[in-house]
Formats: C-alpha cells, sequence, structure tokens
C-alpha cells in the first residue's frame, strides 16, 4: 500500500498540468555544474524515493496549449522562488499556469538549479539558466504557436530577482556559448515581478535587508545593468515585506528615468508574498500583450444616475462675513451630503475636483462617478467646492487648505446628526485636489486660518486618504509639470506637508505616464513607509494625467473605482 501510494503521488507531480520536460544544457555541457546542486519543485523532492542525484538537470516544464478559441500568440515563462535554496512555489505555479493559460498564454515553468552554488553569487546557476531557458522558449515559439518577441515572465521573490536580471541584464551573458541555440537573444519582453528579493545593496548578499532598504546609501544591487533590451515590468510588493518593498521602488524608478513603461503596486500591511495577479491582467492587457485594446469609454457615460442616493443637503463653509483671507474674485466654498438610499456604514467620504487650483467642479468626472459608486456602496459622501482661482498674494492652495479644514470640522460636528461616525472620515481628491488631500492628511495639526466659531474647536484629523495623480508634491514641480519626472533624488517632498503625529494612510493612484509625475505618490508613500505608515500605491502603464477620463475595459484605468472600493474596506466595516 506504502509503494502504492508513493507511485501515485510522484504520478500526480509529474503530470500536474505539465506535458512535457525539456532539459536546457546539453549532457555534460552544463556551465558550472555542481554535485551539490539540483533541479526539482519541492513536491517532487518530497516524493518517496526521490533522488537527489538523479535531478542534476534543470528543465523547463511545458504545459497544454491554450484553446485555439483563446490564443493571444504569447508566452510566459513561470519561475518560483525560494531563496535560491529551492523552488518552492507549487502552488503559485499551478494557480498561474492555470489563470494564465485560460487566458490564452502558452505557459512554460522553469526549474532552475538550487541550492545556492558554492564559491559563485547566489544567483550565477540559476542566471545562466535562466538565459538558457528563454533562448529554448524563443527556439519553440514557431513549433508552439506564439511569438517570439511575446515572451514573458511571472514570478516570486528569489525567483523574481532572477526575472529582474532577465529583464534588466539580457546584454551581459551570464554563460559562454555552448551551441546554436545561444546565438539566439535571451531577453524577455515583460516581467511581472512579485515580492523581489535581494535588489537592494543591504539584502544583496541573500538575506533580508538589513536596513528595510532605507538609507541614503542604499542602492539598486549593481549586477542589474538596465540595458538597451530592459522590458517593461509590473512590480508587486507587501508594504511589510522584509525583502523591503523599496527595492521595488528604486527598480520602478529606474525604469522611470529610461521612459520605459512600467507598474508599481504596493499592498498595505502584507509580508512576503504574491498579491495582485488581477493588477498583473490589468497591465498586460494595457500593454497590448493580450491582444488589441478595446475602444475607451468615457468614465461619466458608466456612472450617470444617482437612484442610490435619498437626499442631496447643501451648506456654505463660512459664516457670512467670517471667510479668511477673502478674496473677491474667488468663488464661494460650499459641501454637499450625498446621502444613500441604502446606508451600510456610518463612514464618511469627502471628495473634491483638480483644476490647478484655478477652478474645480464638484460635479465633474473626477468627482461625481466616484460618489455614485460610493453611494451604491451605502457609503455617505459629502463633496466639496473650494475657493478658486488661486489666491493673490498667497501661495496657490492656502484658501483652499482652509476651506478643506473647516469641512472637515463641519463634517464631524455634523456627523452624529445623520447617525454617521465623526471618527471616520477620509478625504479624496484628483490632480490639485490630490495635493489638497496631502495638506490634509499630513498636516491636520497645522492651523490653516484663526478659530471663528465653537466648530473650530473641533479636530480636523481624517482617518485615511485618497490621492487621485496628485501635483505639486515634488520640490521639481512645485507649481506645474514635473521637470525631471520626480525621478532625480533632488526632487523631494514638497515643504508645505507637515507629516505631523496625525497623518493617515493613503491610498495613491497615478498614471505612469503623467506629467505630474507618478512619483509624486510614489516619494509620499516611501515617506510614509518611512513613518510606520503602511499605505497602498497603484501607477498605471501608459496613462497620463486624467488616466480615468476615458480607458479601455480591463485596464487599471477603467477599473480605477475599484480599488477605492477595496481600500475602503477597513474603514467602512461596521463592527
Amino acid at each position: 500500500m506504502k509503494k502504492l501510494l508513493g507511485a501515485l503521488l510522484l504520478f500526480c507531480t509529474l503530470t500536474l498540468g505539465a506535458f512535457e520536460r525539456e532539459p536546457l544544457w546539453p549532457k555534460g555541457k552544463m556551465p558550472d555544474a555542481q554535485d551539490g546542486q539540483m533541479a526539482a519543485m519541492v513536491n517532487e523532492i518530497r516524493t518517496p524515493g526521490f533522488k537527489r542525484e538523479e535531478h542534476r538537470m534543470p528543465y523547463l516544464e511545458w504545459f497544454e496549449a491554450p484553446d485555439k478559441s483563446v490564443r493571444n500568440g504569447a508566452c510566459m515563462i513561470l519561475i518560483s522562488g525560494g531563496a535560491y535554496f529551492g523552488t518552492v512555489d507549487v502552488t503559485l505555479i499551478n494557480e498561474w499556469h492555470e489563470k494564465l493559460t485560460a487566458l490564452g498564454f502558452q505557459c512554460v515553468n522553469l526549474v532552475y538549479r538550487t541550492p545556492r552554488p558554492q564559491g559563485l553569487p547566489i544567483y550565477q546557476s540559476a542566471w545562466e539558466d535562466g538565459q538558457r531557458a528563454v533562448r529554448l522558449v524563443r527556439s519553440e515559439a514557431k513549433k508552439r504557436g506564439f511569438d517570439p518577441e511575446k515572451i514573458g515572465t511571472i514570478s516570486m521573490s528569489a525567483g523574481s530577482h532572477l526575472a529582474v536580471l532577465l529583464a534588466t541584464s539580457s546584454q551581459t551573458p551570464a554563460y559562454e556559448r555552448i551551441d546554436r541555440i545561444d546565438d539566439l537573444p535571451c531577453h524577455i519582453n515583460w516581467a511581472i515581478v512579485n515580492a523581489p528579493a535581494y535588489v537592494t545593496s543591504d539584502g544583496a548578499s541573500g538575506d533580508p535587508a538589513s536596513r528595510e532598504g532605507y538609507g541614503p546609501d542604499i542602492k539598486l544591487d549593481s549586477i542589474f545593468k538596465f540595458d538597451e533590451k530592459t522590458c517593461p515590468m509590473s512590480l508587486h510588493h507587501g508594504g511589510l515585506d522584509p525583502y523591503t518593498p523599496n527595492g521595488s521602488t528604486l527598480i520602478y524608478r529606474q525604469l522611470r528615468r529610461m521612459g520605459i513603461p512600467a507598474e508599481l503596486h504596493l499592498y498595505p500591511g502584507k509580508g512576503h508574498g504574491a498579491f495582485g495577479f488581477d493588477r498583473a491582467v490589468e497591465f498586460m492587457t494595457q500593454m497590448g500583450y493580450l491582444g488589441p485594446l478595446q475602444p475607451e469609454v468615457a468614465l461619466a457615460d458608466r456612472f450617470t444616475s444617482d437612484a442610490d442616493r435619498a437626499e442631496l443637503i447643501r451648506e456654505d463653509v463660512w459664516p457670512a462675513g467670517k471667510t479668511p483671507d477673502f478674496r473677491e474674485n474667488q468663488c464661494v466654498p460650499y459641501i454637499e451630503w450625498h446621502i444613500p438610499a441604502v446606508r451600510k456604514t456610518r463612514a464618511i467620504q469627502i471628495i473634491y475636483s483638480g483644476g490647478a487650483y484655478s477652478r474645480n467642479d464638484p460635479d465633474a468626472f473626477e468627482v461625481a462617478p466616484a460618489r455614485r459608486y460610493l453611494n451604491a456602496m451605502g457609503v455617505t459622501v459629502v463633496t466639496l467646492k473650494y475657493r478658486t482661482p488661486r489666491p493673490e498674494g498667497l501661495a496657490k492652495h492656502i484658501t483652499a487648505w482652509q476651506d478643506l479644514q473647516r469641512a472637515i470640522r463641519i463634517v464631524r460636528s455634523e456627523a452624529a446628526e445623520h447617525g454617521l461616525d465623526p471618527d471616520r472620515i477620509g478625504i479624496m481628491g484628483s490632480s490639485a485636489g490630490g495635493h489638497l488631500t496631502l495638506m490634509g492628511v499630513t498636516s491636520s495639526r497645522h492651523q490653516s486660518y484663526l478659530p471663528i466659531d465653537a466648530i473650530d474647536r473641533v479636530s480636523c484629523k481624517v482617518q485615511w486618504g485618497i490621492g487621485i495623480y496628485p501635483a505639486y508634491a515634488l520640490t521639481d514641480g512645485l507649481d506645474g509639470g514635473n521637470t525631471t519626472r520626480g525621478n532625480d533624488d533632488s526632487a523631494v517632498l514638497a515643504p508645505e506637508f507637515s507629516f505631523d503625529l496625525d497623518t493617515a494612510p493613503m491610498l495613491f493612484l497615478h498614471g505612469d505616464a503623467d506629467v505630474y509625475a507618478s512619483m509624486n505618490s510614489v516619494k509620499t508613500w516611501e515617506k510614509m513607509r518611512a513613518m510606520g505608515i503602511q499605505s497602498e500605491l497603484h501607477t498605471l502603464a501608459l496613462r497620463p494625467h486624467c488616466f480615468q477620463r476615458t480607458a479601455s475595459p480591463g485596464t487599471g484605468s477603467y477599473n480605477w473605482l475599484d480599488r477605492i472600493g477595496e481600500y475602503l474596506q477597513p474603514f467602512i466595516a461596521e463592527p
């Protein structure tokens, strides 16, 4: 019976979704061969009767071809992690294979040599195997029905370290030529990178980042060359990963310096793991790897109904004659309460638009669809019309900041009479409104005007913020587009943000191609992480400022409101 169970386990291990194994190297030609290494997934190693000496050869494991009805002409190489001590992500490989095959990709699993080689860099034999694997995959393109220039990777941890090497350093040979296969190029065309380990200088030796990726002397490991064949990437990282998420922000910044489209997805409170597969699919959709994009749709045409709103209440922000720093040419600020027909939470979301601090519209595409979406979720929304245009003789944002602080105080003071929670208030704005959100989130202890009545004794602290392509957040773009795209180290956070002790966590959404650079969001996220504040961030490849005005179905720009709905769940959940 024991032998039968062992045979069955071995059969399942060898046939689980995989049809064919292909050795990477000709017999006797494997570079840097070491007796202490082998190539096998962890489930195979645990099979009764497994013999290490019979598994020296790294291999490709080709899965079944996708159905002809969904084939997209592309191939995905799946790369497990395991600290370069083993290849352990059996569950992930199977999940990726199943989902990606259904999307039309030919999938192939790369099983590289482990454990770490003796006397060589920890990645060396895996890198050799990886470059050879890409060449073999490219050589099989015609036979297996995919484009040799549509090869991507999806990876985890040490596997992601290997994937970043493949993505950035294909012009650096990892080994000397062996045969005609090595005459083929070994670049990949895109990479989905989950939790890349060992990429910062404080963790490059193969351990968790000793200083968590912080410090002016912390750099990307110099092994990553970022050569002319460096490809687009979608980077995914947990905010609490000991293999620091700052490694992903540094990779992202370098890709931006090179003008290579990229996405960065950072998940608050998450440790070491693979997160956001659906975000990866959106990235591949936006980039055209799944096929031609569908026509773009106007956001305002998708959310047109106020049927989920039961009541609309409007009130002025300031008592007559009490507006601080009053300017004749500015509009009169007001708030509107949008009470949902079916209230499912006592939390409150305040929303306002952008407009370069020259104008703002609480019924525009940046606000109205979001408040309708949230009303449908049962969330009470308050919209704000703040004073514009820019006040003469003052910084561009001062009167808007005063209006925001006053609005938060009004909402907090009136929440109970609406049956709402005065201690669950979030703010959300786009562009200049995103800058205003940063003011509200980071500087609530900073007085923007002298108190005028009892309402001003109420706190203007918020519990969360949502920044949609915030502008003016870095010193290279204090009054316009970012001159260095925010990539230069000299571009630091604007001095008006206090980052006081009441600074709240945030969700950031930003187009990667925004002239008001996505580094506005990324560098704010980095600052908050350094303070111990876990925030969420998503950048969107190829997308400009106002990325959501029109968007193609299936992309992150089209689904952006769902990121807000997901992010709000812990804040709006009732006990």
